[in-house]
């Protein structure tokens, strides 16, 4: 594997297990100003401010994740989308003991800035039912 590809899949691991950590901080080190989220829920666009709301007072949180499946696009030298299957265990802020397990497929797509690599936008879909 490609040092930055793998570079990046462990910046996508790593803001997932902030959010099992409920590690704002190290987040919103790795999201731009500005980022994008949609989901089935709905498409949402948020600040620092607003991410931090989410995280520190949304209503359901993130308790573990696996990734599989990932892939990375270049289309560019200075952004990648990174594209998994994730299993993620959610549960209620109020009762972390009840977490439900979904299989969901999502994408991640970081630019390099600076500074270092950051997420601008996700996507995160449930996978087709077979017919």
């Amino acid at each position: 594997m490609p040092t930055l590809d793998k570079t990046l899949i462990d910046l996508e691991t790593k803001f997932w297990q902030s959010m099992v950590d409920k590690d704002t901080d190290a987040a919103l080190a790795l999201l731009d100003d500005h980022a994008l989220m949609v989901s089935p829920h709905g498409t949402i666009q948020f600040d620092h401010a607003g991410y931090r709301k989410m995280a520190e007072q949304g209503t359901m949180v993130v308790t573990a994740f696996e990734l599989t499946d990932v892939e990375v696009f270049h289309p560019n030298d200075t952004t990648a989308i990174l594209s998994y299957r994730v299993k993620q265990a959610v549960s209620s802020r109020d009762k972390p003991a009840k977490s439900t397990t979904t299989d969901m497929i999502d994408t991640s797509t970081w630019v390099k800035a600076k500074d270092g690599w950051r997420c601008v936008a996700h996507t995160e879909a449930p996978p087709a039912t077979k017919h």
